[in-house]
């Protein structure tokens, strides 16, 4: 099992590495070369740095994630494609994705979408905060303990 980022702007990462640290736990965090980094990280963490673009990222996780990895990622898009992979998928707030959810959140997204294109406006996102981090690190928590 390892745990996949997708890298690009998560909140998250460290929070991701500091809790797989503690079940001994592969990390791979995916992100644009845009966002090369010469930080040193624990010998659990690796990166895979692929080229610009819109889903370059997204792409390369479809490729290298197998059943039974987990996904942290706020794309719902990416969520849908790797879900019937197996895969169990985190939201940088501490929900997680399943197959029963997912059809929901891509449907509100297209609306919203639509609404935008028509020269609407739509709400965005909330800050982030702390009690996010904290559900997050939570939720990652438990997973972990139910399938290690």
């Amino acid at each position: 099992m390892k745990i996949f980022i997708d890298g690009d702007g998560s909140p998250v990462k460290d929070t991701a590495i500091s809790v797989a640290q503690m079940y001994e736990i592969e990390v791979v965090i995916v992100t644009s070369i845009d966002h090369y980094s010469l930080k040193e990280y624990p010998k659990n963490v690796s990166f895979t740095y692929v080229d610009k673009g819109a889903d370059a990222a997204d792409y390369k996780i479809v490729q290298l994630i197998k059943s039974g990895d987990i996904l942290v990622t706020q794309d719902y898009g990416l969520a849908s494609l790797v879900l019937p992979k197996g895969v169990r998928v985190l939201h940088q707030r501490g929900t997680e994705y399943t197959a029963e959810t997912i059809d929901g959140l891509l449907e509100q997204r297209y609306f919203s979408a639509k609404v935008r294109k028509s020269g609407g406006r739509t709400k965005g996102p909330k800050p982030f905060t702390q009690i996010d981090r904290d559900a997050f690190r939570q939720k990652l928590i438990t997973l972990l303990e139910e399938v290690v």
